[in-house]
Parts: C-alpha cells; structure tokens; sequence
C-alpha cells in the first residue's frame, strides 16, 4: 500500500468518525428532548427527579447491549452513567424551578446524582478485546 493509499484510506476512516459522531450528537439531543418532557412530568406529578430501578434496568440492558456489538461493557455503563447525571441535574432543576427552589437547594435536598455513578468510574476491569473508542 502506498503513502497516497494510506493518506486516503485515513482519510475515509476519519470521515466516517465524524459521521457517526454528527449522528451521536443529534441522537443525544433528541435522547434529552425526550428527558425533558420526562422531567417535567415527574415534577408535574411530585415524582422524584432519579428513579434508581429504572437506572439499574437501564444500566443492565446496556450492558447486554454492548457485550453484544463487542463494546466494552464498563465503558458502555460509564458512558450511560454520565447521561444518567446529567438527565437527573435537569430533572432537579426542573422540579426546583416549578418548587420554587433554586438549583443549590435542590442539589443539597438529598436527591443526587451520585446515586447513578456505582463508583464505575474507578472500575479497572480489562476491555477483553473489545473496542472501547
């Protein structure tokens, strides 16, 4: 294979990457659109902004999901875990918001994301051969 092969066939890997990753952002954006709605109808109804069951569904599901295409497990949930946060920091805001609380408060009442990490984070498992980006 020459240089010029090499530069091109780069060049299309790289392409593809910035495909897919145009196609993660749109797909996240729409994945918070949908949490939002969700949020506001948790505070709506007086419903907590995490549902613990629910992530450990989620969490399970994803896991299987990835052992499947061959993605590494651990990084999958760590990935899912980050979303999880963010999706309950929203939910927080929306229930303070239509409380009255702000943000600070809704943070310090015990409803927390930490609930969501399992301490993941410092997992140190091996990828086992599976591609981990």
């Amino acid at each position: 294979m020459t240089e010029a092969d090499v530069k091109n066939l780069l060049s299309q890997y790289r392409a593809s990457i910035d495909n897919i990753d145009a196609a993660l952002v749109h797909m996240l954006a729409e994945r918070f659109r949908c949490t939002q709605a969700v949020g506001v109808l948790k505070a709506t109804h007086g419903l907590p902004p995490a549902d613990p069951a629910r992530e450990q569904t989620q969490i399970a599901r994803l896991r299987r999901l990835a052992d499947e295409a061959q993605l590494d497990p651990d990084f999958a949930e760590k990935f899912l875990n980050f979303i999880i946060r963010e999706v309950i920091r929203h939910h927080e805001a929306i229930a303070a918001s239509s409380s009255g609380e702000t943000m600070n408060d809704a943070s310090s009442s015990g409803e927390n994301a930490g609930a969501a990490s399992n301490g993941t984070e410092n997992s140190a498992a091996s990828s086992g051969g599976r591609q981990t980006i």
